[in-house]
């Protein structure tokens, strides 16, 4: 299996997001990767850690998903595997769930996302992103 994190989904992948996703709500898998530096554009506050800049984006962003309706479900830090492996493993994990995948770029289009997005580029070396739909077949 081969694995490889990026900032960005592409076009082929929000497509298919979009038409996959219907009208409901969706969660949101984030599989997170730090840099040990932050790399801001213009060179600022170059000992600053990639997860303290993240941070700068991780909660103002929690705060925009809450006010479309959504809501973070979980955050965490990942300890070892307990079954499987990986050469890397990831930095924090988090599961934000989203009224509508709509939601998704709506936001992204709003100028309070494009004032702390900065912090999540700054501060990522990559993700996964993983949508998750309810399932009527695994409901218990």
């Amino acid at each position: 299996m081969r694995v490889s994190n990026a900032m960005e989904p592409s076009d082929a992948q929000f497509a298919a997001f979009l038409a996959r996703a219907g009208d409901g709500p969706v969660h949101l898998l984030n599989l997170l990767k730090f840099r040990d530096k932050a790399a801001y554009p213009d060179g600022r506050e170059p000992d600053l850690s990639g997860a303290d800049a993240y941070m700068r984006y991780g909660g103002p962003m929690t705060r925009l998903v809450e006010s479309a309706g959504g809501r973070l479900r979980f955050s965490a830090l990942p300890s070892e595997f307990l079954i499987g492996h990986a050469d890397e493993a990831w930095d924090m994990i988090a599961i934000m769930t989203y009224p509508s995948a709509s939601t998704l770029p709506e936001i992204a289009e709003t100028p309070a996302f494009r004032e702390i997005e900065i912090h999540r580029k700054a501060g990522l070396a990559g993700q996964l992103l993983i949508p998750c739909f309810q399932s009527e077949t695994f409901v218990a």
